[in-house]
């Protein structure tokens, strides 16, 4: 047994999430949720999704319409397993919701129950993501990081970043017809 096998059971064992990264694993922290104040709340929660979400679906239907097509989902292959991933290109492109990861310009406010555990899960939240960016960067991946509320208000903004990084030299946007 090799030690990455040995420290991901150790891990395994401690309780914690772990992210493989280009150099063995880092460590993460998953808070225990508290019990639901509802039934309704308990529903609602349980609905919330961590992959394909509206604003990863506009943003890809965007980069495809693009001509941007040929990306990885949630590539486990990739340090931190970001939303979109480019491999070849090595571009890695999370989707922030601004509720989950808490937008600077949206300022999301926090739950009325149980405010401890949220306020230090969105915490651990954007430590994740600090973590992840820098496993993808170490490994010399460009990281875009773009919020719900881009994808909602600036999406040919977003998508002309992306493909000034993806987009070969050379070749030119496809232009939509009317």
């Amino acid at each position: 047994m090799n030690s990455s096998t040995m420290s991901w059971r150790m891990l395994r064992r401690a309780g914690e999430r772990s992210v493989i990264t280009c150099r063995g694993i880092m460590p993460g922290l998953q808070l225990p949720n508290p019990p639901p104040s509802s039934f309704a709340v308990r529903s609602v929660m349980r609905a919330n999704r961590a992959r394909d979400t509206g604003p990863e679906r506009r943003l890809r239907a965007a980069l495809r319409e693009a001509g941007l097509g040929g990306y990885r989902l949630n590539w486990r292959q990739a340090p931190g397993r970001p939303d979109i991933a480019y491999p070849g290109r090595k571009v890695a492109i999370f989707v922030h919701g601004c509720f989950w990861h808490h937008c600077a310009r949206c300022h999301p406010s926090l739950p009325k129950q149980n405010t401890a555990f949220w306020a230090r899960k969105f915490e651990l939240n954007r430590e994740r993501d600090c973590r992840k960016r820098k496993a993808l960067e170490d490994c010399g991946w460009y990281v875009f990081e773009t919020w719900e509320c881009d994808v909602r208000l600036h999406l040919d903004y977003v998508v002309d970043q992306i493909a000034r990084v993806t987009r070969p030299r050379g070749r030119r946007a496809r232009v939509r017809e009317a």
